[in-house]
């Protein structure tokens, strides 16, 4: 190899590698700006709105502080972390097309292949899939959170909401069990803790009636009756 196709070969590599680094360093750096504005908005979402603290919207303080608990708290780190999770992933697909593309490597029948083997993975892992989308679903519906007693199906479990996942609720059971659901098999809930339920009363003891003896109890005696066999 001559000197020339050496040089050329070297500032091949050299344009490679800044091409790379390049991409990478973009690639990270849009991931940072992403999380960071990702945190402040989770950030914002967990210390509650500020227009309870301005004058002209004092009349609703109450109804505003209400949304400031902790199923919101809850809510904003679940869709944090699934946005960072999409981020993550859409980054990481990006920076590797483009590192292979640098180096040369014809991408279309890796991504046709990629394809393929998604889809492959999607169709065996449907129910995964569907228990991830019936979470988002739940969390941005707030169709129950942290601390609500729900009841799920008829009556086959009656509890409190312990801890709402992507894929996994938690609840605890009146008597006490841990019950873990599967989000995609949740599909008729109540929300005890939303709307005006009312608890159904406890059966009362019917009034038992005076002249009627009670069961293993002897009726009422008559004195009269009394004298009159001991005198026989």
């Amino acid at each position: 190899m001559s000197a020339a196709e050496l040089n050329t070969a070297v500032n091949t590599f050299n344009s490679t590698l800044l091409q790379v680094a390049i991409v990478v360093g973009v690639g990270l750096l849009v991931w940072l700006l992403a999380s960071f504005l990702i945190r402040q908005v989770v950030k914002r979402v967990q210390t509650g709105t500020a227009l309870s603290q301005r004058r002209i919207f004092r009349w609703a303080a109450p109804a505003l502080r209400a949304l400031d608990s902790e199923r919101r708290a809850q809510r904003a780190q679940t869709i944090g972390s699934l946005l960072n999770s999409v981020v993550i992933v859409v980054i990481s697909t990006i920076v590797i097309i483009y590192v292979l593309k640098a180096f040369g490597v014809d991408i279309a029948p890796l991504l046709t292949s990629v394809g393929i083997l998604g889809v492959g993975i999607a169709f065996g892992a449907q129910q995964l899939i569907r228990d991830f989308l019936s979470g988002i679903f739940l969390t941005l519906e707030d169709q129950f959170g942290i601390g609500d007693v729900i009841e799920l199906g008829a009556g086959e479990v009656v509890g409190t909401v312990e801890s709402v996942g992507l894929r996994i609720t938690r609840v605890r059971g009146e008597d006490g069990a841990i019950w873990y659901l599967r989000n995609g098999e949740i599909l008729r809930v109540g929300n005890r803790s939303q709307g005006s339920y009312v608890p159904p009363s406890a059966p009362q003891p019917e009034p038992s009636d005076p002249g009627t003896a009670a069961p293993g109890h002897a009726g009422p005696t008559n004195p009269d009756a009394q004298g009159q066999r001991a005198s026989e």
